[in-house]
C-alpha cells in the first residue's frame, strides 16, 4: 500500500515544487484536482485533453520522481437544480474521465451531488429521516427522477472509458453512508464505487472498519484524514452541526490531521482491514485541520501512517 497526498494543500505553489517536497517526504501518489470544489491550481484540464505532447510532458514529471497519479479528483454537484451548477459539474466530470483514460489513471473522484426536492426547486435539499411524510416523496424524486439517470449515464460514461469512479460518500449529498452508496452502486454497476474517507463517517457515529468490511470490493480509491468528535458538544447538541469550522471549541466535530482524532492503533485497523477486503493501492492524505499548519500536519500524518502502513507483501504462513 502507498502514501499519497491531494495536492490541494499545497494549491499556492507550482506543480513540480510540490512534488520535489513530497517525493522528500517519501510520498509515492498524488492526487490532482481537476476543478469544481476540487482546486485546479496544479493541472490544466482542457489543455492536457487536446495537447498529447503537453501530457507526455505532465506525466514525466510524475513518473522521473518515480511517483504515480492515485486519482484525478473533480468533486462538484452534477445534480443541482441550477442548470448551471450542474451543467459544469459533469463538464468537469466527463472531461476528466476522458482525460484519466488517455493518461492511464484508473480512478476519478467526486461527489454524488444533490438534487433539489422537488421539480421547480432552486437549492439541493438534504433528507436525513422519514417523516414529516413529505421526506420521502422527495426522497423518492431524488433518486427515481434525478439521481439513478444521471448516475447511470455517467457509470456507463467511465466504464466505457475504462475508468472507475470513486464517490465520496459525505454527508449534504445524496450518498453520504454506506447503504446510499451500495444502493447507487446496485443501480449503476460496478465502474462506481466509494472513494473511502473515514473522517465523514466518524462524526455520524459510523464505525470506519466496519463500513470497509460492508463496502469490500467497492471501495475504489482511499483518503487519509481524522476527525475529533468532541463529547461534549455532542452530549448537548449531537452530531450534526453547521457553526464554522473556525469555532473548534464550540462544534461537535472537527476535521484533524492523522492521529489527533483516533490514535495509531486505529489507523493500524483501518489499514488491515483495507488489505482484508482486497485494497491495496493508496491512501491519499487529505489535509484540513485548522489547528495546525500544512507542513506539520502533513508531516505528522506521513509518520503516522508509515507506521500503519503493510508495504511488503505477506510472507508463507509457515507456521501452519
Amino acid at each position: 500500500m502507498q502514501i499519497g497526498v491531494l495536492t490541494t494543500l499545497y494549491q499556492d505553489q507550482p506543480l513540480t515544487t510540490v512534488l520535489d517536497k513530497l517525493r522528500a517526504m517519501g510520498i509515492t501518489a498524488v492526487e490532482i484536482g481537476t476543478g469544481a470544489f476540487a482546486a485546479n491550481t496544479h493541472l490544466a484540464l482542457d489543455l492536457l485533453l487536446k495537447d498529447e505532447a503537453a501530457r507526455e510532458l505532465y506525466l514525466k514529471k510524475i513518473s522521473e520522481r518515480k511517483m504515480i497519479i492515485s486519482a484525478l479528483s473533480c468533486h462538484g454537484n452534477p445534480l443541482h437544480p441550477d442548470a448551471n451548477i450542474a451543467n459544469h459539474a459533469d463538464d468537469i466530470f466527463r472531461k476528466t474521465v476522458q482525460l484519466a483514460n488517455l493518461m492511464n489513471i484508473p480512478v476519478v473522484n467526486t461527489f454524488s451531488g444533490l438534487p433539489a426536492g422537488c421539480e421547480g426547486d432552486r437549492t439541493p435539499n438534504w433528507v436525513t429521516c422519514p417523516w414529516p411524510p413529505d421526506f420521502l416523496g422527495i426522497l423518492a424524486y431524488q433518486w427515481d427522477r434525478v439521481a439513478i439517470p444521471y448516475w447511470k449515464d455517467a457509470t456507463a460514461f467511465a466504464a466505457d472509458h475504462d475508468v472507475k469512479i470513486g464517490i465520496e460518500i459525505h454527508p449534504g449529498m445524496l450518498i453520504y453512508n454506506v447503504e446510499t452508496m451500495l444502493r447507487m452502486r446496485h443501480e449503476t454497476g460496478p465502474a462506481l464505487g466509494a472513494n473511502f474517507d473515514p473522517s465523514h463517517l466518524f462524526w455520524n457515529g459510523v464505525d470506519p472498519i466496519a463500513a470497509i468490511r460492508a463496502l469490500g470490493d467497492a471501495i475504489h480509491h482511499v483518503h487519509g484524514k481524522d476527525c475529533y468528535v468532541d463529547p461534549f458538544n455532542i452530549a448537548i447538541n449531537g452530531c450534526n452541526d453547521h457553526k464554522p469550522y473556525d469555532q473548534i471549541l464550540a462544534r461537535a466535530w472537527t476535521f484533524r490531521t492523522i492521529g489527533y482524532g483516533h490514535d495509531l492503533k486505529f489507523w493500524k485497523d483501518f489499514v488491515s482491514t483495507l488489505q482484508l477486503v482486497g485494497y491495496d493501492y493508496v491512501i491519499s492524505i487529505e489535509h484540513e485541520d485548522a489547528m495546525m499548519s500544512v507542513d506539520e500536519g502533513l508531516a505528522k500524518a506521513v509518520r503516522l501512517l508509515n507506521e500503519a502502513v503493510i508495504s511488503e507483501p505477506p510472507g508463507e504462513i509457515y507456521w501452519a
